[in-house]
């Protein structure tokens, strides 16, 4: 998420430079429910020290209004069909959100 952040922030400042209007955040879908669920809640306290510190940056974004996170479950998430093994019924679901059409 921190990398996100870095790249966002990034690719946010070069398009105002090109004269780019950019109105209201990103929205950025995450399948991790614990990461969606820190970055979008400033009152949550995280355990471990080197991930507080990752996640402030995240959080700040947010608060900025940079960013938005959102939870991505596996059954509707497009970029699972490419980076998990999959049983053949949920990567034919997701096949047919990409295609448009069921398919068999």
């Amino acid at each position: 998420m921190r990398a996100l952040v870095e790249l966002l922030v990034g690719l946010r400042y070069k398009l105002r430079m090109f004269g780019v209007p950019i109105d209201g955040p990103c929205n950025v879908f995450c399948d991790n429910e614990a990461v969606t669920k820190s970055a979008m809640n400033p009152d949550t306290t995280l355990k471990k020290r080197h991930i507080s510190i990752s996640f402030h940056q995240a959080r700040e974004a947010v608060a900025a209004g940079i960013m938005l996170v959102f939870y991505e479950g596996t059954k509707t998430n497009h970029a699972d069909l490419f980076t998990k093994v999959l049983n053949n019924m949920c990567r034919k679901r997701l096949l047919g959100f990409i295609c448009g059409r069921t398919i068999t």
